[in-house]
């Protein structure tokens, strides 16, 4: 049995937390598993736990034309939850629930290996940057800028964004995100050394 496969039937078995309780399915995750990308959101929602496929409600339809826009492609990029079962009313995660699906989210990054993650919202952000010591008040406060964190052996880029339910409720936030994706975009395809590079570069147009 590979890792991903022993992954997967541990999460379907899940217990650690009440969320199980009452999910359709648990959400663990889709795209390639060579994905040079991940983009970490926060929790399953209804049509999410459903499908048992993140991203395929209304904020996901938002995300595949920002994605677009950004001149980024949903099925070149391996997407996920801080949290893997939707939390009643579609609440947002609590504490204790990120905490306890932590250790299969930083599982799946060890095995994607992506060169870069993009965290979406406050909860998968203070989470993974958590990991390397930063603590954060708001997503505002750190979104678009990027960080570098270890999993393991291996260093790779966080680049904070909105959540793209934010967006739904908040237009003006939309543009945000598309810059945030854009940087993503730029520094994947080699057109900026460095995203400082693409954010410096910006700032002097």
């Amino acid at each position: 049995m590979s890792e991903w496969d022993k992954l997967r039937l541990e999460v379907i078995n899940c217990t650690k937390c009440d969320l199980y309780k009452e999910r359709r399915q648990p959400v663990l995750g889709e795209g390639p598993l060579t994905a040079e990308i991940m983009l970490i959101g926060e929790a399953p929602g209804a049509q999410e736990d459903l499908e048992g496929r993140p991203f395929v409600g209304a904020a996901g339809k938002l995300l595949n034309k920002m994605l677009g826009e950004a001149g980024l492609r949903r099925s070149d990029i391996y997407i996920t939850n801080i949290v893997k079962c939707r939390p009643p009313g579609n609440r947002e995660p609590l504490p204790h629930e990120e905490e306890a699906c932590l250790p299969y989210l930083i599982r799946q990054i060890a095995l994607v290996k992506p060169r870069l993650i993009i965290t979406m919202g406050k909860h998968s952000t203070r989470s993974l940057l958590y990991i390397s010591g930063v603590k954060i008040n708001s997503i505002s406060s750190v979104r678009g800028k990027p960080h570098n964190i270890r999993i393991g052996s291996d260093e790779l880029m966080v680049i904070p964004t909105y959540h793209p339910a934010a967006a739904i409720y908040n237009p003006s936030l939309r543009q945000a995100i598309v810059n945030d994706l854009k940087q993503a975009s730029n520094l994947i395809k080699g057109r900026t050394r460095s995203i400082m590079d693409f954010i410096e570069d910006k700032e002097h147009r």
